[in-house]
């Protein structure tokens, strides 16, 4: 199997999550998706995250979780945050790095927050402590295209926001296959996520983050705004920032170095 790749399930409360494992290393590293999770469980993707992560797996073992399925109207990011701690303690995670993308950073911020010593290092990609008004408009506008089932629609204006230059024009030649592949969830789900994102505030508490942070944000960012970054840069005491420019919200996916960027950071290198 590629890096011991597998899929896992695990219970919480009264339902389940899915979640992805790989990698032969003997630091825990755990990443935290972002609101896509609303649509794409990680279900049945551990080959896939393994070939997309393997810089990581020869030093970690990476752990991908999705958020609970069956999950309940007024679900917040702490919530989500609290799960994880919860799976961390059933999986025997006592430490691990986490890397947080966009939604994921709020969840891994209150991780950080309410269970300290289960963190080692934490990375924070462009991501936001508090709403503003750049975030509000977009996820409002996703949520209103969710409750009229146009899942097209979101992806189409993900990609327009989130993309740029010669990576958004390649990504524009499939906008008519989007409506018809990757969304193995349901518009409910997606809903309540995209409402814990509008909802999510640990801004004050973030003086309890004192493990070493990176924090990546994206200067064009269209979807969460650059003002996220920077305030959990000014917020954050032990922390670092990085900004790249010319790169919007995707840079996750679009700029070359963003994987190698993280594991210099972890590894110290």
């Amino acid at each position: 199997m590629f890096y011991k790749a597998k899929n896992g399930e695990i219970k919480v409360g009264d339902t389940t999550a899915n979640y992805i494992s790989f990698g032969t290393g003997k630091r825990n590293l755990i990443i935290i998706p972002g609101v896509g999770d609303g649509f794409k469980l990680v279900k049945g993707l551990a080959i896939p995250f393994a070939f997309m992560y393997k810089l990581f797996a020869k030093d970690f073992k990476v752990y991908v979780f999705s958020r609970r399925n069956n999950i309940k109207e007024g679900f917040s990011t702490e919530d989500m945050a609290n799960d994880m701690i919860d799976h961390m303690k059933k999986l025997n995670i006592d430490k691990a790095d986490i890397v947080g993308v966009s939604q994921g950073g709020m969840i891994a911020e209150y991780i950080a927050i309410n269970a300290p010593e289960r963190v080692n290092k934490l990375v924070l990609a462009v991501t936001t402590a508090r709403k503003n008004d750049v975030l509000e408009e977009v996820i409002t506008d996703w949520i209103k295209k969710a409750e009229n089932k146009d899942y097209k629609g979101i992806m189409v204006d993900n990609a327009e926001k989130s993309y740029t230059g010669k990576y958004l024009e390649k990504n524009r030649k499939v906008y008519g296959m989007l409506g018809l592949f990757g969304k193995n969830a349901t518009y409910e789900r997606f809903i309540i996520e995209a409402k814990s994102c509008i909802n999510h505030d640990a801004y004050d508490r973030l003086d309890k983050i004192k493990c070493p942070t990176l924090v990546i944000g994206a200067k064009e960012d269209k979807v969460l705004g650059i003002i996220g970054s920077k305030e959990l840069s000014e917020k954050i005491e032990n922390s670092s920032l990085f900004i790249y420019e010319g790169y919007s919200h995707g840079v996750y996916e679009q700029a070359k170095d963003f994987n190698n960027r993280i594991y210099d950071y972890l590894l110290d290198k």
